[in-house]
Order: structure tokens, then C-alpha cells, then sequence
């Protein structure tokens, strides 16, 4: 299972009135292990900076002077994150840029992002495991104890390697579950390891007026935030 959490920077919010990518950065999952297969890319935009972008990124436009355009570097990151399951923080903003860079290529020889890799949207989760919370990336960090004191402004690889955390923090944190007979139940590294002779756990059941319960607050909460849940 390869994975690879991205996050791009931009000159400003709108691909279809002329803001550009100006940083694309991304680190590789494989079986939900850091690899530290990273791809990191400054891009000319071909156009000036905003004096509020460059408050949030920092990235100016002296430093992007000499840097490549899209074109010249899309099949590299193309290459980078093919046949993988994109795992982006509001990915409707970050692929809707890409594929805006990608339509405007000559002959738009890769169509769209979503042709090459699959797209999970780790906001739309969080909203999800956490509704009516803050879900920003500096609010899953403080929620899950991830350090993200290095973050004074956005930068896409630093954001990137934050949301690896955040992701493996949020869908369980192990990276692998073996269940064969010659264990014995220790952990080692990343891998859980148990013993499959062990006792088994004892189920304990809720009662019908626990069930009821927990649908009552599940309805009130759906209500509330109009959305329908079902955990």
C-alpha cells in the first residue's frame, strides 16, 4: 500500500483567476511507514507574488527567480506520486490547483490527477471522527500531541511531514497487525505482534437501553451539526 501525503503552496486561492503553484511537497507511506522517499519542488508562477501571500508561506518572489516552471517539472512529480492514494488536507483546494497547472500543459498530456492516483481528503475525515472541533492541521496536532513548533509560516514539505503524523495518528498509529502462530505477543519496531493462544477477551454486550441511548445522542447530535452519523 503506497501513500503519499502532499500539500502545495500557492500565490493565492483561485487557480481560474490566475494564482499559480509556487511549492509542491510530499513524503511517501508504504504500509504506513515513513520512507523518507520525499519529493519537494519551488516553481516559477510566471507571475508576481502577493504581499499576503507571502505572509503566510514566506516564499518571495526573488526566491522563486530562478526556479522551474510547471512545465518543466511535472513529470517528475507525475512520476513521484503514480499509481498512489493522495492523501491531502482540503484536497479540493490543493487538486483543484493541480489539475488547473495540468489542463494548461501542451496537449494536457496527463488529464486530470485524479487519472494517475486516488484522493483522500484527511479534512473531510476529520470533520468526521471530530464534528463541531477545529480540524486545522494546528488543531490536530495539539488533539493528537504531535510537535509542529518548527510551523511559524505554511511550508509544503514541513506541512506534509506534519500530516503524515497526523494521518497515522488519526486512522490508528500502527503500522502493521501480524496475527501468525510462532509470536508470542511482543512489539517490535512498528509492528504489533500477538500471541494468537491467548485467552480470549471476554465481549461485554450493551444493553438494549444503552443502544437506545447512544442512537438518541447520535440524532441529536446529526441535528445539530446536519450531518447524518453512524458511529
Amino acid at each position: 500500500m503506497r501513500q503519499i501525503i502532499m500539500d502545495t503552496e500557492t500565490t493565492g486561492l483561485d487557480p481560474k483567476s490566475g494564482d499559480k503553484i509556487i511549492e509542491i511537497g510530499a513524503v511517501e507511506l508504504v504500509e504506513r511507514k515513513l520512507t523518507h522517499k520525499n519529493y519537494h519542488q519551488y516553481i516559477q508562477p510566471e507571475r508576481d507574488v502577493p504581499e499576503d501571500a507571502i505572509a503566510v508561506h514566506g516564499i518571495t518572489n526573488e526566491f522563486l527567480e530562478d526556479k522551474p516552471i510547471f512545465s518543466d517539472v511535472v513529470d517528475d512529480f507525475m512520476a513521484f506520486v503514480a499509481g498512489a492514494e493522495l492523501i491531502i488536507h482540503n484536497a479540493p483546494f490543493d487538486v483543484g490547483f493541480i489539475n488547473h497547472e495540468l489542463s494548461q500543459l501542451k496537449n494536457n498530456r496527463w488529464g486530470k490527477i485524479e487519472d494517475h492516483c486516488t484522493i483522500t481528503d484527511s479534512l473531510k475525515m476529520a470533520r468526521k471522527s471530530f464534528p463541531g472541533q477545529r480540524n486545522t492541521l494546528d488543531a490536530l496536532c495539539k488533539r493528537f500531541g504531535i510537535d509542529n513548533s518548527n510551523r511559524t509560516l505554511h511550508g509544503a514539505l514541513l506541512d506534509s511531514e506534519i500530516l503524515a503524523d497526523v494521518y497515522l495518528a488519526m486512522t490508528g498509529g500502527q503500522t502493521a497487525l501480524s496475527l501468525h502462530e510462532e509470536y508470542e505477543g511482543n512489539v517490535s519496531g512498528n509492528v504489533v505482534q500477538l500471541d494468537v493462544n491467548r485467552p480470549k477477551l471476554k465481549v461485554l454486550k450493551a444493553t438494549d437501553d444503552e443502544l437506545m441511548r447512544h442512537q438518541q445522542k447520535l440524532e441529536a447530535i446529526s441535528k445539530k451539526f446536519g450531518e447524518t452519523l453512524s458511529w
